[in-house]
């Protein structure tokens, strides 16, 4: 399978061209298909207008075929009788076979009747063709049977290969209509199936031979089929006498005319003359022009083509250029910040306030955020460093002292600062689980309890002694019960610090939440001081003292471990009137 290109201005383009192509192709198609059938429509309402013109001529209803006036500009015109003799034809057809073998439907005003099956009741007379217009004889008598007229068909059938001068070299492909062409003429008593002058049409029960219909039309007892029931020959009804059908039946037949082999527009057309003789009137116009016309706009749009995939192909790959060139300069600027490892480095923004601009804020937001936490990674290395590097010289020191005078060997100080080793340890391995991002303890803690406990077990080495107040409602929270103690006592160890002489800690409900407040008499945060005071390893100028005022990370360790919790904590309290620590938990279900 063939990879994809890799270029992404590559692949749009591709997309793109492809997209146009389709759509191009099935527009083209529908526009020549429109045009065909725009084309042949009118053609074929050409050739209609030519067979009604001929069929309701004079001469064409009086039955006098052989002077009638037709076309040759083009158009091929040819008159056929009901038993398939052609009465008369243009110049293009003449002493040719009829060029096609349908007819349009009964008229809807005209009642079908069956083809009578009995023999003929009266001697035919022939017409005289005329000269050169190939119209052969036709039965004057308007008494013609069915059984003549399927002899008249199989006559005409023969006569398509028999006919000398008259062979029509054309491939046409009949259409059944599903009625059948035979007809009948009227004679003046109705027998049969035609009607009068007057339209209308005989109508009898087959048995008695007594007419339902006027006094010209209907069955006679002699046919016994005149207008009962359908006899299943499939007969159709024509035109009354001296007029033209409504309907009309369109075909297109390949044909050869005057050496020539095209596609023509047939339309036929029934009529009846006034003596009761029915012929159906076939006009063809010559598709050459309208299939030329055809080619010839389908030559140009497959022409044209080409060119505009090309056109397409080439704006879109310079659109696609311009507007993916932010994203160029986006990826080597990330490129030489990774090569150099300056995180101080911003990617270019574009002005366009698009989805590229976006992303390229976005992308310096990242970068920002990045520097921040690497820059506090190092922060945080170089203090906790340094926070370890004293007691241990401390510990260095003493021990020295102690190998080479053991009578001075401190071992309290020794002890304390063993401690501090031990609770700055724990506090770097709390900070470093709660960056990675562990998840407290899914337990019901009871805030109330919680503060009881730590007060009681501070109670012997507190420098004072806090006062307790609690709500009268639930005050139980969800979370790790060991971290939560873990804040309660820094809080407590912060207050005992500063405090003059009173520490003081409630457990109240508000809202949803339940609120955990410490506080004491001390000097107070001033307002510029209380968002630094959460910042790891920060001191304030009076607790610079290790020994009085700890690492510095109780209340980052205690913030921390409150916002893992879904919480906050924020300080407040007037300067020299004290401090308040308020830690805001969300109240358990």
């Amino acid at each position: 399978m063939p990879r994809p290109p890799a270029s992404v201005r590559a692949r749009a383009a591709l997309a793109a061209t492809v997209v146009v192509c389709l759509a191009l192709v099935a527009a083209g198609f529908g526009v020549v298909t429109v045009l065909r059938h725009n084309l042949t429509g009118r053609a074929g309402l050409e050739a209609e207008v030519t067979a009604r013109t001929v069929a309701g001529s004079q001469d064409a209803l009086n039955g006098r075929f052989d002077r009638l006036d037709l076309p040759g500009d083009g158009r091929v015109v040819q008159v056929v009788d009901s038993a398939g003799r052609v009465l008369g034809a243009g110049a293009a057809l003449a002493g040719r076979a009829p060029v096609a073998d349908y007819a349009p439907p009964a008229d809807s005003t005209v009642a079908p009747v069956s083809t009578a099956s009995s023999a003929p009741t009266a001697a035919e007379s022939t017409v005289p063709s005329p000269s050169g217009t190939g119209a052969a004889s036709v039965p004057s008598s308007p008494s013609a049977s069915g059984t003549a007229d399927a002899a008249g068909t199989a006559a005409h059938a023969s006569s398509r290969t028999g006919v000398p001068g008259g062979v029509l070299a054309a491939v046409h492909v009949p259409v059944r209509t599903g009625i059948a062409r035979t007809a009948v003429p009227v004679d003046d008593h109705g027998r049969g199936r035609g009607s009068d002058d007057r339209g209308g049409s005989g109508g009898g029960d087959g048995k008695s031979g007594e007419p339902t219909g006027d006094d010209h039309g209907g069955g006679d007892d002699h046919s016994g089929n005149g207008g009962g029931e359908d006899s299943g020959t499939g007969a159709t009804s024509s035109p009354p006498r001296g007029k033209v059908g409504t309907d009309v039946q369109r075909r297109t037949i390949r044909a050869t005319v005057a050496g020539a082999t095209h596609d023509y527009s047939f339309a036929a057309v029934q009529g009846t003359t006034y003596d009761g003789r029915t012929y159906t009137v076939y006009a063809g116009i010559s598709l050459e022009e309208e299939q030329a016309t055809l080619n010839q706009v389908t030559k140009s749009l497959l022409t044209g083509l080409p060119f505009l995939l090309a056109v397409v192909a080439a704006v879109t790959w310079l659109v696609t250029r311009r507007a993916l060139r932010p994203v160029e300069g986006i990826r080597a600027e990330m490129a030489e910040i990774t090569g150099s490892g300056d995180l101080s480095r911003r990617v270019p923004e574009p002005r366009s306030g698009d989805e590229i601009a976006r992303l390229a804020r976005t992308t310096n937001q990242t970068l920002a955020a990045l520097e921040g936490s690497i820059e506090r990674q190092h922060r945080f290395i170089a203090d906790a460093s340094h926070e370890l590097r004293s007691p241990i010289a401390n510990l260095r020191t003493q021990l020295e002292v102690a190998e080479a005078h053991p009578e001075l060997l401190d071992t309290h100080g020794l002890v304390q600062d063993v401690v501090r080793l031990q609770h700055l340890a724990i506090d770097l391995l709390l900070l470093a689980r709660l960056d990675a991002g562990e998840s407290p303890a899914d337990a019901r803690v009871d805030l109330a309890d919680l503060v009881l406990e730590e007060v009681a077990a501070r109670a012997a080495t507190d420098r004072f002694a806090p006062a307790v107040a609690l709500g009268g409602e639930s005050l139980v929270v969800t979370g790790s019960r060991t971290q939560l103690t873990r804040v309660l006592a820094n809080l407590l160890d912060n207050a005992q610090r500063h405090a003059a002489g009173a520490v003081e800690a409630s457990v109240a409900v508000e809202g949803d939440d339940v609120v955990l407040t410490v506080g004491d008499d001390g000097p107070g945060v001033a307002p510029e001081d209380r968002e630094r005071i959460f910042e790891r390893f920060v001191r304030l100028d009076e607790a610079r003292s290790r020994d009085a005022g700890g690492a510095g990370l109780g209340l980052a360790i205690a913030r921390d471990v409150v916002l893992r919790h879904g919480g906050s904590l924020t300080v407040g309290g007037d300067p020299g009137g004290g401090a308040f620590f308020r830690a805001r938990l969300p109240r358990a279900k």
